[in-house]
Formats: C-alpha cells, structure tokens, sequence
C-alpha cells in the first residue's frame, strides 16, 4: 500500500508488529518542522525505530518489563530519594546510539548525560530530550508506572513527543499540528474550570529538606482548602501528563522536574487542547524546572495563584 500523505490526518492506528507503528511514522517520513530543516527517514529507520526501540519486539521495552522483576543496582544523585539504575543508563545509551547513527548531526539532551556532567542547553539545533526510565524509584520497587519518554525540537519549539508506558501496552503521541494519541485513540484534556469539580497531580521533587517539605504539603493544603477533588501523586511526571492529557485528571503542577520530564508530554497536553505554562502564570520555560498543565487556561491560573514557589536550580544551570 502507498504511504499516507503528510497533508491529511495521520492513520493513528497500531501497526500489527506493536504500537511503535505510532513513533516510526514520525520519524520514517519526511516531517517538515521549520523552513531550514526537514527530518527525512528511510524503510531502514522505521523498522531500526520499531525493533530497537519501542515495539513489541523493541530492546526498550524487552529490557525494561524483564528488569522490573530482578534485583536491582540502585544508585543515589541529588537526593536520597533521587535514584538511578544500570537501567536508566542502559536505556539512555542504546536510545542515543539508535538516533545518533541516523541523525549524527541531531544534539541530544538526556537525564543520565546530564547528571554525569554533560552541558543541558537548549539550542536551535534539532535536539532529542530523552527520559530513559521515568519514575525510577517506582521501577526500583516495582511499582507498575513506569515510562520511556522522548522529545524532539527545533529552533528550540517542541515539534513531537513519544512517551511509552512500559507495562500498560500504551503508546503516547503528539505531533505539533497533528493532534495527540493514546495507541489508536485521540486524546482530549478536560474542558472544567472550576477546582472544586478538578483532580489534581502532582509530583514531590528531588529535595526533602524540612523547608521544602513545608512549602509542598503547604501547596496541597491550600489546594484541598480551595475544595479540589483530591490532589495525587503516582511516581512518574510523564505519566501524570499523559493522563492529564486524556482527561483522567483536570490539571498537574510540578516544581523539580526537569527537561526531560516535560518535554515530550508538553507536546502531547497541548495537541490534546491542554495548556502548558510557568506557576508563574507566564509561558513555559522548559529550563526552569517548574511546570501548571491543565485542561483550562482558567484552572492552570487559578493554580498560579494559589501555590507557593520551590525554588530549583535551572537545568541549564548545571
């Protein structure tokens, strides 16, 4: 069969080998994303992009459900609470590798990278923002909410993002322009505006000094006051965006995660109708550490408002 053209809606359908169908269509086309560059693949990227790395067969996926279930090296960064795995390095090596054969050109952001030294910046250059395992301490304790996020952008605008749930078969995709996809299904965020009708996640961040701890639980507190639903944690930011961005929750509001963290699910909130801003209540900084996403813009303001800045260092700080 010929393959579809770019200037309609794109077949968001699984292809029988897995749902990397999805991340290769992205990548296997000629996807134009600014007037100087276009992203150009081959028969050969589409299936290296389905084997290596997130379809049924992937080594992503394989390595990931198979390390779940054993005993892990488990290492601390920032924090005690901030954890890393061979895993977590593993994953981000062989992602790299994949894309650096096919794109050598292409920079990349990643969180092992950064952490052992790597410059995080943010230029014009087609860049890969990759979480290798998101929600690492769940995947340390085995606790099912586990992710593989990547970005894509250029001239520093996010143009698609691909965040797989590693033990849910669920395949999440945005395109800029193109609309958002949970496997085959179109995702919509919730249209409420009024916060005693809303759900809220959220995420605690690296640090948990007596001061931090104080502002965190204080941001809930008057959350809960102003008569929110609940408030949740689950382990993992790109999936709580994810399930903000199919309507599961009305909005998320994080300070301490990263790039990485943000990247590919801003892509996704937004192609599902969402807004991604600053708790400042101005646009995103996706350096800054800090992050409102919700259905509305007049939840994400009514939460700038109401919560209490974490101060973290910037990523390109580092």
């Amino acid at each position: 069969r010929g393959a579809p053209s770019l200037g309609g809606p794109i077949p968001w359908r699984l292809h029988p080998s897995g749902p990397a169908f999805v991340f290769q269509q992205l990548v296997q086309r000629k996807i134009t994303v600014s007037r100087r560059f276009s992203l150009v693949g081959s028969c050969r990227v589409f299936r290296v992009a389905e084997i290596h790395l997130l379809g049924t067969n992937g080594c992503v996926r394989k390595i990931i459900r198979k390390a779940l279930t054993e005993e892990k090296q488990v290492s601390t960064k920032t924090s005690a609470a901030d954890l890393v795995t061979e895993t977590d390095h593993f994953v981000e090596n062989l992602i790299i590798s994949v894309l650096k054969e096919k794109f050598p050109s292409h920079r990349f952001i990643a969180e092992e990278s950064t952490a052992a030294g790597s410059k995080c910046v943010l230029t014009d250059s087609p860049t890969w923002i990759i979480d290798p395992v998101d929600g690492t301490c769940n995947f340390v304790h085995r606790f099912p909410t586990v992710a593989v996020s990547i970005g894509f952008a250029v001239n520093k605008e996010l143009e698609f993002g691909v965040i797989y749930h590693c033990t849910e078969e669920r395949l999440y995709t945005g395109r800029r322009g193109q609309g958002a996809f949970c496997n085959d299904k179109r995702l919509q965020v919730s249209k409420e505006t009024d916060i005693s009708k809303a759900l809220i996640l959220t995420e605690i961040g690296p640090k948990r000094d007596p001061a931090t701890l104080k502002l965190f639980l204080g941001n809930i507190e008057r959350l809960l006051k102003a008569q929110a639903h609940g408030v949740r944690v689950i382990g993992s930011s790109t999936l709580a965006l994810c399930l903000l961005a199919s309507g599961a929750a009305d909005a998320y509001y994080q300070f301490g995660l990263h790039c990485w963290d943000l990247a590919a699910a801003t892509v996704i909130i937004r192609e599902a109708g969402g807004t991604v801003i600053d708790t400042s209540g101005g646009p995103l900084d996706l350096m800054s550490c800090r992050v409102i996403a919700a259905g509305t813009r007049e939840m994400a303001m009514f939460i700038a408002q109401e919560i209490q800045t974490i101060h973290y260092r910037r990523d390109d700080e580092n």
